[in-house]
């Protein structure tokens, strides 16, 4: 008989050791669909980014790679909320429209007045009066198919113009953008932080699993020993039986992963959901994920042998357990000074790669101070409680704390890295907010001198059209300096009237400050005879006008700190703002209908906004709040199965001991009682200290963004629950193990 077909016999007639089998072979399938999903996911954002890199969002004029055929401009505009990518295009002088070559997903190149959009565009263009959207864009002619959008409801508007009416900023370029995307930055971090936090708590469940049978096992391979197998042999039968389950879950796995990426593709990410497609991962990876987790799974396996091959002669049992070092305690406050040196040190000396070491030291300590706690609680169960339940519990927590704290040993990582994300998350999100200089109602478009006057012309009769009395006004961008050349210092200066800037900064100013005539405003009352006006920082620099008078505002805010407001009286004649930034107030009703008025002689320049400025900021926070959620679900389900699995591989291991207990007269509810403690109390101690070593690390990294104090938020109670969730489960199984343990003949053993 080889050893595969040993393998094979032991399967068929011993059932505990088939369900051990399964149950290992599920946790491979776990392990490897993860594993499958969360590697695909650089992949899948780099296949969005191919779909989109038409649109503009990572294209960088550098210069014309043939004969210039198209006058191109990307901008963003929001409506409600929502983001629109605008891409508007011209053909170039002299150029037929078909000798353009067409992004995929584009069906035809919109002439001047026409529009190619997205179908949720289309959609919301056709629900909403044309004064809120449709005026923004041309006749609709087309629609943009699923190759050319980054996700299926993306917001997209392919505009064409004549030459002369492209933004300033407009490229000349031979063709649509194209060539190879990248894959998203942040995503590719979290799915390696992914593949880590979901791994280990998989891994416990299959290292749970194989547990199940570990005492029988062990007298059984003794016993093979014994009857005169070599340790080669021995080794080949466990390797041969491991990689049977491993292997079965390894391709189970495999199959299950078109389902999980169906699953995910329904999870926003960057403001849309995915297409199915977007998660291909390259055959060699797959192939390479697929072999090498059931490898890892065997070698565990194999190692694992160590102790059956040092003492073969029924020795398995009888070896005594060293006492936990009380030095092990030593490793958290070590890593956590570290830790401290490191976050206080990291502006001063860049050591961002010291941070990083810090923390992997902090989880590494987890796993050295977790038994030790075990241990020392359940030392203070045995002296201090008197109920047998109390006393069983301590002493199977004081006798073997490495495997009472093994089974919950898998969620700690992820209440670490959740309870971080949960402290910082909510501090990032309360930071949020303003924009430029401007109130947050006030829409603005950065554009230049001469066709600054055309879009506040062209605006107005639109607001007038459409009845609203807002009027947009032309704010000038110039610069306060002394001294000349490399010597110059100075600060920016908006130019508008005192009315003007009550109505629409944020610096506070009130009509009292509008009395006096002509006058600079700014953190502290400026010396004009010391500054001069310039329109860009290093051109020529004039005098401002005399009898300008220097008032100290202080703002509220501290970024308008280094900004200043001079009104136009101010002055010198002859002298005209190079940057402008038209401007126009809202209100919650008629923004959109502002926008509107902007966006037309605006022609694809950029309408700035609140909304615009917190879009990407709430988009960002939201992805990682979910992600950080659904992260800590699926690590508290694979940990609680795993305390499960753990805790009934225990009563199976120990079936000796409580069948001998019960014939001796202990009550069932006794022993489950004891094992309920037993698996609660570890679980409870790992996420309750890694939720509290998570919010601590949270707050010394946030310490190196913002001096201010944290935001404590409910979600840091979300550990706390993981780790109850994580006692139930492991908890739930003890009495029906016991209930089994009962109705068997102790004989058997």
């Amino acid at each position: 008989m080889n050893s595969l077909q040993i393998a094979l016999r032991v399967l068929k007639v011993d059932r505990r050791t088939r369900t051990s089998a399964i149950l290992t072979a599920i946790g491979v399938a776990v392990a490897t669909g993860l594993v499958l999903l969360l590697a695909t996911l650089p992949f899948a954002t780099q296949n969005r980014e191919q779909r989109a890199l038409w649109q503009g969002e990572q294209f960088y004029s550098r210069g014309a790679d043939g004969p210039p055929k198209l006058l191109y401009s990307s901008s963003k505009d929001y409506f409600d909320g929502k983001q629109i990518i605008r891409v508007d295009v011209a053909v170039a002088g002299g150029v037929t429209p078909g000798s353009i070559e067409l992004p995929p997903g584009v069906p035809q190149l919109p002439g001047p007045g026409e529009t190619v959009v997205s179908p949720a565009l289309g959609r919301l263009l056709q629900a909403s009066p044309a004064e809120r959207l449709a005026d923004r864009f041309g006749k609709p002619v087309g629609a943009l198919g699923e190759d050319g959008l980054r996700f299926p409801e993306q917001l997209v508007a392919l505009s064409g113009h004549t030459p002369d009416a492209m933004p300033g900023k407009s490229s000349r370029i031979a063709g649509f953008p194209s060539g190879k995307a990248s894959p998203d930055a942040l995503l590719m971090l979290l799915s390696w932080v992914g593949i880590i936090v979901l791994l280990v708590p998989s891994l416990v469940l299959v290292a749970s699993s194989a547990r199940l049978t570990a005492a029988r096992r062990e007298r059984r391979l003794a016993a093979i020993r014994l009857a005169g197998a070599t340790p080669g042999q021995v080794t080949n039968m466990v390797a041969a039986e491991t990689t049977l389950s491993a292997g079965i879950g390894a391709v189970l796995g495999l199959l299950i992963s078109p389902a999980l990426h169906g699953l995910a593709s329904f999870v926003p990410w960057a403001g849309g959901t995915w297409l199915a497609s977007d998660f291909a991962l390259p055959a060699g990876l797959t192939v390479f994920i697929v072999l090498a987790i059931p490898v890892l799974v065997v070698l565990a396996g194999v190692l694992g042998l160590r102790r059956v091959l040092k003492n073969p002669l029924f020795a398995t049992g009888g070896h005594t357990k060293k006492p936990l070092h009380w030095w092990r305690l030593l490793a958290l406050p070590a890593a956590g000074a570290f830790f401290l040196i490191a976050v206080t040190t990291a502006k001063e000396y860049g050591g961002i790669s010291m941070v990083m070491a810090g923390l992997f030291l902090l989880v590494t300590s987890a796993a050295i101070v977790g038994p030790w706690v075990t241990s020392a609680v359940g030392g203070t169960f045995v002296r201090i409680w008197r109920r047998p339940s109390g006393l069983l519990a301590g002493r199977r927590l004081r006798d073997d704390p490495k495997g009472a704290y093994r089974a919950s040993a898998g969620i700690v990582l992820a209440v670490f890295a959740g309870s971080m994300a949960l402290t910082l998350l909510p501090t990032f999100e309360s930071m949020a907010g303003g924009g430029r200089s401007f109130q947050d109602s006030v829409l603005y478009v950065d554009t230049d001198a001469p066709h600054a006057g055309t879009i506040v012309e062209q605006a107005n009769a639109s607001l007038q059209k459409y009845g609203q009395s807002e009027k947009a006004v032309a704010v000038g961008e110039v610069y306060l300096v002394q001294d000349e050349g490399r010597s110059r210092t100075g600060h920016r200066a908006l130019v508008l009237t005192c009315a003007d800037a009550v109505k629409l900064t944020r610096y506070g100013l009130t009509a009292e400050n509008c009395t006096g005539g002509p006058a600079v405003f700014g953190d502290s009352a400026l010396d004009l005879a010391q500054y001069k006006l310039a329109d860009n920082w290093e051109g020529p620099a004039v005098a401002v006008k005399s009898g300008t008078r220097a008032e100290a505002v202080h703002p509220a805010d501290a970024d308008l700190s280094s900004t200043s407001i001079i009104d136009p009286a101010a002055l010198p004649d002859g002298f005209t703002p190079k940057y402008v930034t038209v401007v126009a107030p809202t209100t919650d009703a008629n923004r959109e209908i502002v926008r509107t008025a902007l966006a037309a002689p605006a022609a694809g320049e950029e309408i700035g906004s609140r909304d615009q400025y917190l879009f990407n900021q709430q988009t960002e926070l939201g992805d990682l709040r979910r992600v950080t959620v659904i992260g800590l679900l699926a690590a508290g389900i694979l940990a609680g199965c795993s305390a499960a699995v753990a805790t009934a591989g225990s009563v199976m291991d120990r079936r000796r001991t409580f069948g001998a207990l019960m014939a001796a007269g202990t009550p069932v509810r006794v022993l489950a009682r004891a094992l309920r403690m037993e698996a609660a109390l570890p679980a409870l101690v790992a996420t309750i200290g890694a939720g509290i070593v998570g919010v601590l690390v949270g707050v010394g990294l946030y310490s190196m963004v913002d001096a201010r104090g944290i935001v404590l938020s409910p979600w840091l109670l979300a550990p706390v629950v993981l780790g109850v969730g994580v006692a139930l489960l492991g908890a739930s199984v003890c009495t029906p193990a016991l209930k089994r343990v009962q109705a068997e003949p102790l004989a058997e053993e």
